[in-house]
């Protein structure tokens, strides 16, 4: 079973890790701050766009709508459209992908799209396309879970405080 996920940036790694083992893409694999320059593999560099609110898991845990974006340079001897084919390969690779988190706090891309577009360094311009999607998370601790570890519950009605948590009643099994 995979580990729990704590933070976003588990999300980065895992999906790092999994382009570059993939078998066939040959890429290099970073963010916009290992790239300088093309070179003799493509790059697709991963970045977090924004963080939104969203629904919360069944156990509680708080949603994090991600919006991830790859950006594809391609190798400096490839053709006008390798970035293009490469952007299909990566959208096949992505559809129904959880990057081995797991499933109850990781789910399914959504609102899969492939575009051109171009990176900007400095004073050069490359030729790029960009890959986005939405990726929830679900962090935190669930709220079925206690300090003692017993869910319990309370109800309004008879409890003269319900914030007082030694007026709450263990769950029955």
């Amino acid at each position: 079973m995979p580990a729990s996920i704590q933070q976003p940036s588990q999300l980065f790694t895992a999906m790092a890790t999994t382009l570059r083992n993939a078998a066939g893409l040959n890429v290099q694999v970073g963010n916009h701050d290992d790239f300088t320059a093309p070179g003799a593999k493509a790059w697709v560099l991963i970045d977090f766009d924004r963080n939104a609110p969203g629904a919360r898991a069944a156990d509680g845990r708080i949603a994090h709508v991600l919006t991830v974006s790859m950006q594809v340079i391609p190798a400096v001897s490839a053709s006008a459209f390798a970035a293009c084919d490469l952007i299909a390969v990566l959208k096949n690779l992505i559809t129904d992908n959880r990057w081995g988190l797991p499933g109850a706090q990781c789910d399914l891309p959504m609102n899969i799209d492939g575009l051109p577009s171009l990176l900007i360094r400095g004073e050069q311009q490359f030729k790029a396309w960009a890959l986005t999607f939405n990726q929830t998370l679900y962090l935190g601790p669930t709220l079925l879970d206690d300090p003692l570890g017993t869910p319990k519950f309370a109800r309004t009605w008879e409890v003269s405080n319900i914030d007082d948590p030694d007026q709450y009643t263990a769950l029955e099994a």
